[in-house]
């Protein structure tokens, strides 16, 4: 039987002897709270014009590989595009995607409803609300999540004319209040 030695060999690396090297550390980018919350690909500006937000959700969207491509590369619209609920399913209707096109013969056609997904009780409530209390599914904004795609919904009450009005006034202040200040600050 060999006896074990109490020297223990102890072997110098080349770059551990190199300025600036820590064991053990290592730098990792840091993520910005873009990515955190996800990277917005398209967004409906014109539903808070239009809408009173009542309720958000978020739902998963069925796509092929070139619609997946198609929507990372930005180029997906929620202008006027809603969410209907027909069976225990809701699609997503209007969410123009355009071609992808290096896609050939694979590619979709830029219109087609999409399957949204959601939990089955999520969508009975939906149901019932829209059904119910005459509201609208309005869809806000496409966004990645990881790899998945999803779609940030909202359950919305029309606004009347004179809602509009109201709104274009209250931004205009804004914008003349934020001038005056910027004015009276640069004026020295």
């Amino acid at each position: 039987m060999r006896q074990a030695s109490s020297r223990r060999c102890v072997r110098s690396l080349p770059h551990q002897e190199t300025p600036g090297y820590h064991a053990g550390v290592v730098a990792s980018p840091r993520k910005s709270a873009e990515d955190a919350a996800g990277r917005t690909l398209a967004t409906n500006r014109q539903a808070s014009f239009h809408y009173h937000i009542l309720e958000r959700f978020e739902a998963g969207v069925a796509l092929r590989g070139t619609e997946v491509k198609s929507v990372r590369s930005g180029r997906a619209g929620l202008r006027d595009s809603y969410v209907m609920v027909r069976g225990a399913e809701c699609w997503l209707v209007n969410c123009h995607i355009p071609e992808y096109s290096p896609g050939g013969h694979w590619n979709h056609p830029p219109l087609q409803d999409r399957k949204l997904l959601l939990h089955r009780r999520e969508i009975e409530k939906l149901a019932v609300k829209v059904q119910q209390k005459g509201l609208a599914l309005v869809a806000l904004r496409l966004y990645m999540k990881g790899a998945r795609v999803k779609c940030e919904i909202a359950l919305a009450k029309g606004k009347k004319e004179w809602d509009r009005r109201a709104t274009i006034r209250e931004r205009e202040e804004k914008r003349e209040a934020a001038q005056a200040i910027h004015e009276y600050k640069t004026r020295f």
